[in-house]
């Protein structure tokens, strides 16, 4: 752990050549809403592959592997155009390394974002979903091993993963941009392949309303770190396991490119507000 909070001090010092911004919050783009990137003002934009330590993105087409360094809305931030998930054969740690950068250059708050698919009937394709709780089936933890003290403590409280008051100012952004925001709870896989019938059935019967391959380890990361997070994602699939259909990929990524405009939207006036 000692070596992983000396490869985040180097990460973080590189970056700090590029501008002397700190920003208050980072921001995590999912797949398909890299579109957010559009409306950063920029002021350093720098390849992952070129900040040491960092992990690239292995998923063609659907994640650019940029940190963005910029204002949006009035904020500082930092923002990530593109993630790396476990399935792509990198460690927790390894996954969670850009967050535990950006906590290392200021930030106290996340913006995660993701597609999912929806086991909830009540949350059609579409729907732009606030997180309000996750149930992390991975089978894996960013947090597991010896605790640096210096990163966070060894048992950080789970109590409020995702920050209620966030929450409450993005569903009254939400009302003042009249956008439809449901709530709901994650249940985080670590994929690929998309899942059963029966998985899904599993999922909803244990709460779930919303299934995906990322935030959760992001979210543990974040809240170690001391972080507020705020979680939002776009439903591009219906996972009803009594119907269920072939999942189409690029029908999947259209429907989430669909839902850019709007949640920048509604990302714009939270963080106004916030």
């Amino acid at each position: 752990m000692s070596d992983l909070y000396d490869r985040i001090k180097e990460s973080a010092g590189f970056i700090r050549q590029y501008t002397d911004i700190k920003p208050s919050f980072g921001i995590v783009m999912g797949s398909g809403l890299g579109g957010l990137s559009r409306i950063i003002d920029v002021k350093a934009k720098i390849p992952y592959k070129e900040i040491p330590n960092f992990p690239v993105s292995t998923v063609k087409g659907l994640h650019a592997g940029n940190l963005l360094i910029g204002e949006f809305a009035g904020k500082k931030v930092a923002a990530m155009e593109g993630r790396v998930h476990y399935y792509e054969g990198y460690s927790m740690r390894e996954v969670t390394f850009p967050i535990r950068v950006i906590r290392a250059l200021g930030a106290r708050s996340l913006i995660l974002t993701s597609a999912v698919g929806s086991m909830n009937p009540g949350l059609p394709r579409g729907s732009i979903v606030a997180i309000t709780d996750h149930i992390n089936l991975m089978g894996d933890n960013p947090l597991i091993g010896p605790n640096d003290e210096r990163l966070g403590p060894r048992f950080p409280d789970m109590s409020e993963p995702y920050d209620r008051r966030y929450i409450d100012i993005l569903r009254k952004a939400a009302l003042e941009e009249k956008i439809p925001l449901e709530k709901g709870i994650l249940a985080a896989v670590a994929g690929p392949n998309l899942e059963t019938a029966a998985e899904y059935r599993f999922f909803r019967r244990i709460g779930a309303d919303i299934v995906g391959m990322s935030i959760v380890p992001e979210n543990l990361a974040a809240v170690h770190g001391g972080m507020k997070v705020l979680g939002i994602s776009v439903v591009t699939d219906e996972a009803l396991p009594d119907c269920l259909q072939p999942a189409d990929i690029r029908e999947i990524v259209a429907t989430a490119k669909k839902g850019e405009a709007v949640l920048c939207r509604l990302l714009t006036s939270f963080l106004e507000k916030v």
